[in-house]
């Protein structure tokens, strides 16, 4: 999966909208007003951070070596994804889709 397709499959989710908070180098998805994906632009491999049921994320973090605790984030509640092939495309569309998912089920306040 590439930068590109990424971020057009997180676009693909309702009421989701890009923003640039921390400058133009890094990608922040966000629904209800909630970040979901943070995606650096100028990673190599391309990577970016998803929020995750704690849990979950774990053995997330066991099953595959491209998923490590979330990079500058909440490790219990956020990983890294690391598109450097370990990762299938399928896995990474479902953690974008479960990510989306914790983060409009709030709303915003």
């Amino acid at each position: 999966m590439t930068l590109g397709d990424l971020i057009d499959y997180a676009l693909t989710k309702p009421a989701t909208e890009e923003t640039l908070p921390f400058g133009p180098d890094v990608l922040v998805l966000k629904t209800n007003g909630k970040s979901f994906l943070l995606v650096p632009l100028n990673s190599d491999p391309v990577q970016f951070n998803a929020k995750c049921d704690p849990e979950k994320a774990l053995q997330l973090r066991e099953m595959c070596e491209g998923i490590v605790p979330g990079y500058h984030m909440n490790k219990k509640h956020w990983n890294t994804i690391i598109l450097d092939g370990s990762v299938p495309d399928k896995l990474v569309r479902e953690l974008i889709d479960h990510s989306y998912e914790l983060v409009s089920a709030k709303k915003k306040k």
